[in-house]
């Protein structure tokens, strides 16, 4: 058992001075004091100290992503301590451009490694091309029955695409749908959004023209441009959910975006952040040359997070949600993640007042304490 004492406690939602008592990878009890009462119980003072819940991060290629530039452009897969250091706790992995020197079953087999080294790890299944990859040769079988995967993953309005029409857009849907009806899980369609011009309309056609529920479709990357971003906040208004990339999009900067949405009454709750970390991000000429590449950073969510609250003066209560609560909501895991309550995973983070991360908790776990890893991964 860990026991923590005098922490300023965000649950997201401010609590002020709290004790946190953790029992076999649960948060067991949260109230003002708490005494130590077993010989072998370890106890740690927080005095001084913010605790958050362990980040939630939708949206990671866990096996590395790029390749669009030759096979040396690949990028490496994820190790643990990269996840730790920035707070994540809980991942969404996936796969990107590249289904053929990657497959579903590697980026299972990691979100199992990942399980097993001690965070939180789910998948969705396919890539950017259509027919859908899987492991089981059925989206609705491998959602239903593979435990980690969650939904499944189609790009569009790319180049790298595989030009899906929305007839079959509207069935991968359909199929995602029903199948986590079926298993209990979120169902989710992760839909890459690229820089072409088609943007979301095929989306919104097939949500006029089908009876597929507007959260059932999750389109990202949506504040690449500013004509995409009009879209995705429209969709957002009336109830779906939309992915803001951070670090990459300048001019649309989520901390901006998030209060532009809350000026046009955007249930907050719609808008999730995360950091497309491990895959590559690329830039070409008018003709389609590539003109660099280089790498995303899975530090950039929390990064975001010191953003909006040291800069753009956001609550800390405020930003929280985007990167916890929301998202373990529209992911269909709160039950068991995105705060710190009784019954949840023991998933946090304590943080200094400059918001610098000290020590991280996964499932009961002490991961890195007083800013030193303490668990690394098995090859690291």
């Amino acid at each position: 058992m860990l026991l923590i004492k005098n922490a300023d406690l965000y649950d997201p939602e401010k609590k002020g001075i709290q004790d946190i008592l953790i029992a076999q990878g649960k948060i067991e009890l949260v109230d003002k004091e708490i005494q130590p009462s077993e010989k072998y119980m370890q106890v740690m003072d927080a005095k001084g100290k913010k605790i958050f819940p362990g980040f939630i991060d939708q949206h990671v290629h866990i096996t590395g992503g790029g390749g669009e530039g030759g096979f040396e452009t690949k990028v490496p897969e994820i190790s643990l301590s990269k996840l730790i250091v920035t707070g994540t706790t809980t991942v969404v992995g996936l796969l990107g451009t590249d289904a053929s020197t990657r497959n579903i079953e590697s980026l299972i087999a990691k979100a199992k490694a990942l399980n097993k080294e001690g965070v939180t790890a789910y998948a969705v299944t396919g890539s950017y091309e259509y027919p859908t990859v899987t492991l089981t040769e059925s989206v609705r079988k491998d959602i239903a029955f593979i435990q980690e995967v969650i939904g499944a993953k189609v790009a569009f309005s790319d180049h790298r695409s595989s030009e899906i029409s929305e007839k079959e857009l509207a069935r991968l849907a359909s199929d995602v749908r029903v199948a986590g009806m079926i298993s209990g899980k979120a169902g989710i369609l992760v839909v890459h959004m690229g820089n072409g011009n088609e943007g979301m309309e095929p989306i919104i056609k097939i949500l006029e023209t089908t009876d597929i529920p507007i959260t059932t479709i999750r389109p990202t990357h949506v504040n690449r441009k500013k004509e995409l971003l009009e879209q995705a906040l429209s969709f957002a208004k009336s109830g779906g959910i939309i992915d803001l990339t951070c670090g990459l999009h300048k001019e649309n900067p989520p901390a901006k975006v998030i209060r532009r949405a809350k000026e046009m009454g955007i249930a907050p709750e719609n808008i999730l952040l995360s950091s497309d970390g491990y895959g590559s991000w690329s830039h070409y000429d008018e003709y389609g040359n590539m003109i660099d590449i280089g790498i995303s950073e899975v530090s950039s969510l929390y990064e975001e997070f010191q953003q909006m609250v040291m800069k753009e003066k956001y609550c800390i209560h405020e930003a929280l949600p985007h990167f916890t609560s929301y998202v373990a909501k529209a992911l269909k895991i709160n039950e068991f993640k995105g705060s710190v309550k009784p019954g949840k995973d023991a998933d946090l983070m304590v943080v200094d007042e400059k918001l610098r991360i000290e020590t991280v908790i996964a499932r009961g776990e002490v991961m890195m304490k007083e800013n030193k890893i303490i668990k690394s991964g098995t090859y690291e």
